[in-house]
């Protein structure tokens, strides 16, 4: 169960220099096809934070490509230290409204490039880690050789929730105003996070209105460049209540290692079958952190006769990615 103290920095392991904590907010202005991402990484252990800025509305092949970019990669942790309430060097401030349900989020470059964005949440947050919320959780912990339920990208998600909710404000680029009215999802995690061996990872969302969205991380082999899809965990929201994902199943047909169509099948857990298809508007190779890429795509998504958005999160590592490149291709060991 999450409760209010998760909203700010956990007890870190002192031993282990690579412990991070992350805040991400995704969200984006479908009309105009613009994807923005705001993210966050403490070392603190290390006394550092790395933090991203990502705006994106076409097919970018690479970061300079995208409408707008700011990666840091050191910016000191601010003191005292407050998850719940920071302004990093680079100008991003985040502040908790309601502990873990509600945040604004302000950036501004000083060159005509700004953020001012409120999240109200729509739901409670997701642990995967909570059996009476995650049925593959509850499921993995009845059987112990099922790896559903277990995966926690490593050791990254050792505390880990997802959540749904609405975004409203505005953003400007180089002065361009894009209103932002729209319910996406964040994520916050805790726990080692080391900058190789990560496995790969699909994390995305479909929304459909404030009363219908569905998230999913599902886990994927590279060598066949995560066309089958596995589930890990997930949730559909209705009108607010929360159905946590019990089964699922799904196909990604790819441009390079862009998802440019994704077909799911969901099941949560009253034992409803949810079918979902997804075309990809756009393309983003997001830098998160070294060593790993996320190929990021906004997705226009159908269920039915409804129309939804939502991002779609591919994860490969660099060392990976150059192995899988080669010629002849070779598959690399984890953490090698």
């Amino acid at each position: 169960m999450i409760r209010d103290e998760d909203v700010h920095f956990h007890a870190a392991d002192p031993g282990e220099s690579t412990w991070a904590e992350t805040n991400f907010f995704g969200f984006y202005n479908a009309e105009a096809r613009l994807n923005v991402g705001v993210y966050a990484l403490f070392r603190t252990n290390l006394g550092i934070v790395s933090s991203t800025i990502c705006m994106n509305s076409g097919f970018a092949r690479a970061p300079w490509e995208a409408d707008f970019c700011d990666l840091r990669a050191s910016l000191p942790i601010p003191e005292p230290r407050d998850l719940g309430n920071f302004r990093l060097d680079n100008s991003l401030s985040i502040r908790c409204l309601k502990p873990n349900m509600d945040w604004q989020v302000e950036y501004d470059d000083g060159a005509g490039t700004s953020i001012d964005v409120t999240y109200r949440s729509i739901m409670p947050p997701f642990d995967i880690h909570d059996p009476d919320m995650d049925p593959m959780k509850a499921k993995a912990l009845k059987a112990a050789a099922d790896a559903g339920g277990k995966f926690a990208w490593g050791t990254a998600y050792n505390g880990h929730f997802d959540q749904t909710g609405h975004f409203e404000g505005e953003v400007r680029i180089r002065g361009r105003r894009v209103p932002i009215d729209c319910v996406s999802t964040m994520d916050h995690s805790w726990g080692p996070r080391p900058e190789r061996g990560a496995p790969n990872m699909s994390w995305l969302h479909a929304h459909f209105s404030r009363d219908l969205a569905m998230h999913a991380i599902f886990s994927f082999d590279p060598a066949a460049n995560g066309t089958s899809l596995s589930l890990a965990h997930g949730y559909v929201v209705e009108r607010g209540q929360v159905f946590g994902l019990k089964a699922a199943h799904g196909t990604t047909k790819r441009r390079e290692r862009y998802a440019e169509t994704v077909d799911l099948v969901l099941i949560d857990s009253s034992d409803r079958e949810w079918r979902l298809t997804a075309e990809g508007l756009t393309t983003f190779p997001w830098q998160c952190w070294p060593n790993m890429v996320s190929f990021n795509v906004l997705g226009r998504w159908r269920c039915g006769d409804l129309v939804g958005y939502g991002e779609i999160q591919d994860f490969f590592e660099m060392p990976q990615l150059t192995a899988l490149n080669a010629s002849p291709a070779t598959r690399v060991a984890v953490g090698a």
